[in-house]
């Protein structure tokens, strides 16, 4: 269980947004939804070899102040790293767990 004194990262949850292009397609881009204070933490980290070249999957933890509105399609920005939400674990209405795949 989380203390407020835990909470000692700042994250940035942002929305993906999309835009008509004008030629039938769309520009995605993020927005800001939230700063909030976290506490972050790594639960796994696997080393992967593709076509020749080296990449780092991270499975990441933020346990953040509940919020009434989260969408696993959102994603973390956290020391200039970016982290899809592909989990959400509300423990009460006091806390909440956020699960994360590093982006790359």
């Amino acid at each position: 269980m989380l203390t407020a004194g835990d909470l000692t990262e700042r994250i940035t949850i942002q929305a993906e947004t999309r835009t008509a292009d004008g030629r039938g397609g769309f520009n995605t881009s993020w927005t800001d939804i939230a700063t909030v204070w976290a506490k972050a933490w790594t639960v796994s980290s696997v080393e992967g070899v593709a076509g020749m070249q080296t990449s780092l999957k991270r499975i990441q933890k933020f346990g953040i102040r509940f919020r009434r509105v989260m969408k696993s399609g959102w994603r973390v920005k956290w020391k200039n790293q970016y982290f899809n939400i592909t989990g959400i674990d509300p423990e009460n209405y006091e806390w909440m767990y956020l699960t994360c795949e590093g982006v790359e």
